[in-house]
């Protein structure tokens, strides 16, 4: 049985990427170590760890996509990220797979998209 999981993701400037997380995307600070940052959203965990001699994110083109996230109310959570300047790739749509969906790309270029479940 899985419980959960934590994406692991390099970064370049750990404090920068921290707060983006924190401050922009409403992550919360779960505990931090030398050279690491754990952050949580709810049930999306993440660890940084900072590599600052390694190709950004940004510059994988689609490599950058990392996760697919199912929460319960997509529309408030972009609203949210939104205000707090989070970059939006796409804004929320419908899609023919049954999800209502929202992308966004980290400070570091990492891409993530949010979903709910149409009903």
């Amino acid at each position: 049985m899985i419980l959960h999981t934590r994406h692991v993701l390099a970064v370049n400037d750990l404090s920068r990427s921290a707060d983006h997380y924190i401050n922009v995307l409403g992550f919360k600070r779960d505990f931090a170590v030398e050279g690491w940052e754990f952050l949580s959203l709810d049930g999306f965990r993440v660890m940084l760890g900072e590599c600052p001699d390694e190709v950004p994110a940004a510059q994988t083109n689609n490599h950058s996509w990392y996760a697919y996230v199912t929460v319960d109310s997509v529309d408030a959570l972009f609203e949210r990220m939104k205000e707090k300047g989070a970059t939006i790739l796409q804004t929320p749509r419908d899609k023919e797979w049954q999800m209502r969906e929202f992308v966004l790309r980290t400070i570091d270029g990492h891409r993530i998209v949010f979903g709910e479940e149409l009903s």
